[in-house]
């Protein structure tokens, strides 16, 4: 076959240095439009983007010669220029989590990452991270798995 027909979603959460509520509510909404001009840039669409003062939520088309790991650093290292540029000290913690998405379930999940301060006026980012990890069948360590 000569062509390529990837759909590859992946749905990306990674949080603040700490996860230290770092992100001012006011930029909150710039900064999804400004992750969402970093995808157009290195043609890794953004889907949808979402989250709260100490963590992102990205859902992600990734072009099939990208690896997760060059899509996560695009977007943590532009927007935490950005960030820093608004007068904030600002760093995101080292870690990610990225869990693959079918078609299927792609709105979904875009609404789940949409409506974040809902979710989480009833629940911890640490909750909702580790019960990804469970869901996905990931193997961690409680006592290392936010360091």
């Amino acid at each position: 076959m000569a062509h390529r027909f990837p759909n590859i979603l992946i749905h990306l959460v990674f949080s603040t240095k700490q996860r230290k509520n770092l992100i001012p509510d006011k930029l909150l909404t710039i900064l999804y439009r400004y992750l969402m001009g970093i995808g157009t840039n290195t043609h890794v669409p953004v889907l949808a983007a979402g989250g709260t003062a100490n963590h992102l939520h990205l859902l992600i088309a990734l072009p099939p010669d990208t690896p997760v790991a060059k899509a996560v650093q695009m977007f943590k290292a532009n927007s935490s220029r950005w960030i820093r540029e608004h007068a904030i000290d600002f760093q995101w913690q080292e870690g990610y989590g990225a869990f693959s998405v079918s078609a299927s379930n792609a709105e979904s999940v875009k609404h789940y990452i949409e409506h974040q301060s809902e979710h989480h006026a009833r629940r911890p980012y640490e909750d909702e991270f580790v019960t990804f990890l469970r869901k996905s069948g990931i193997r961690y360590e409680a006592e290392t798995v936010f360091d």
